[in-house]
């Protein structure tokens, strides 16, 4: 799927500029093509580098949390939730144990834990799969969830914001948190009404409505607000949530004996290998979409979904982040490669750059997510599992729009 997407951008690109120049006699088109190719490539270098120190703290931070015991903790939250989400799954059965480690894993942004735990949470609910080549209700169920991007610590979409320059880089945590939980309803939402899924047992009822109460608290204290007194509170929570859940690492870490300060600098390593790593991917895309951008391809998209919205009143301040949006199901690296040329070409605190960067966090790359984990264990029909995924992702883009728009107005 990427290397579609990729070798679309140039075709797409290379059409377009011809048509202009044979037929609207641009003559600078070609030019402006290459000029952005080798500027891009440059810019992907740079922010690469630049995401070392960032990554490096984070994943530092990361990796205590990791050996403090947080992950076992969410586990053992989320357990009897899943063991009711997936009644086929038996009371005790280590896919369960599995599941909700994955889950906890991808809560705290432990991506490199998280696809591990989660490749072994499918292999064993395929023991359990009747129909091996199949997918079962709980791997659908648990794929979607996935999909929907359950975090509550969007690391790298912080970094990257830091990074391209943002004033305050997490004012986008409390938009993000209420998109993300807006996709993994819609996608449990959906997924429960195919599979008829009992959603009004009381321990469900207990998660899903204590989990609601909060966000509805949250957005009932903050739809009281003018709009600089929820940019500075929304901040001030950001901010305090953030460095609460550090020192809760750190302080969980010293409880348990545990040597902090080495844990630390092993995550830094992890973290440094990562921001050297992404670069071949990061120079690729975003190469690829400044000459689609270049080209006037991206114009004439935007401008057309821009002509609608004029047509219908709507305030089309939305489209510049639709790339972004368009991308995320298909494709991690080039969904973050839109985020970074969105905030690059409009300012990362600008509207724009701010919901691209809401969208990056509201759900996952849905096909590579199902492409991944159905593969491991050889499943060919994926049932209900990719159209339950898309819902999921339309729920949180709309949810992260429309919380853009609430927040940064």
């Amino acid at each position: 799927m990427l290397n579609l997407i990729w070798v679309f951008f140039f075709l797409s690109a290379f059409a377009v500029a011809s048509f202009k120049l044979l037929l609207l006699g641009d003559t600078r088109v070609f030019s402006e093509m290459v000029a952005a190719m080798f500027s891009l490539a440059k810019t992907a270098f740079e922010i690469s580098l630049g995401l070392g120190g960032i990554l490096a703290l984070w994943m530092g931070i990361m990796k205590i949390g990791e050996h403090s015991g947080f992950i076992e903790l969410l586990t053992r939250a989320l357990n009897p939730l899943f063991s009711r989400l997936m009644p086929e799954i038996p009371q005790g059965h280590p896919a369960l144990g599995s599941i909700t480690m994955n889950i906890a894993a991808n809560m705290l942004g432990l991506d490199n834990a998280a696809t591990p735990m989660g490749i072994k949470a499918m292999q064993e609910m395929q023991t359990l799969n009747p129909r091996p080549e199949q997918a079962s209700n709980p791997q659908i169920l648990f794929l979607v969830i996935n999909t929907s991007s359950v975090t509550l610590f969007p690391v790298t979409i912080f970094a990257y914001r830091a990074q391209l320059g943002a004033a305050n880089p997490t004012d986008v945590f409390l938009p993000i948190l209420i998109a993300t939980y807006v996709s993994t309803l819609t996608g449990l939402l959906a997924v429960a009404w195919v599979q008829k899924i009992n959603l009004l047992d009381k321990v469900v009822l207990a998660y899903l409505g204590g989990i609601s109460a909060l966000l509805a608290g949250l957005l009932s204290y903050f739809s009281g607000l003018n709009q600089a007194e929820m940019l500075a509170q929304s901040s001030l929570a950001s901010h305090v949530i953030l460095l609460g859940l550090v020192v809760a690492f750190i302080a969980a870490a010293v409880i348990k004996g545990l040597n902090a300060y080495e844990l630390f600098i092993e995550g830094a390593k992890q973290g440094f290998q990562t921001a050297i790593g992404i670069i071949p991917y990061l120079v690729a895309m975003l190469v690829a979409f400044g000459v689609f951008r270049a080209s006037g391809a991206l114009t004439f998209v935007t401008d057309g979904v821009r002509w609608l919205a004029d047509y219908y009143g709507i305030d089309n301040r939305f489209i510049d982040g639709l790339p972004t949006a368009l991308m995320k199901p298909f494709s991690g690296s080039g969904a973050r490669a839109m985020m970074i040329d969105t905030m690059q070409a409009h300012g990362a605190d600008s509207f724009a750059g701010r919901l691209a960067s809401v969208v990056q966090g509201s759900t996952e790359t849905t096909f590579y997510v199902l492409a991944v984990y159905f593969g491991a264990v050889n499943v060919k029909r994926i049932r209900h599992a990719a159209a339950c995924g898309i819902i999921a992702d339309i729920g949180g883009i709309v949810a992260a729009i429309l919380v853009t728009y609430w927040f940064f107005g």
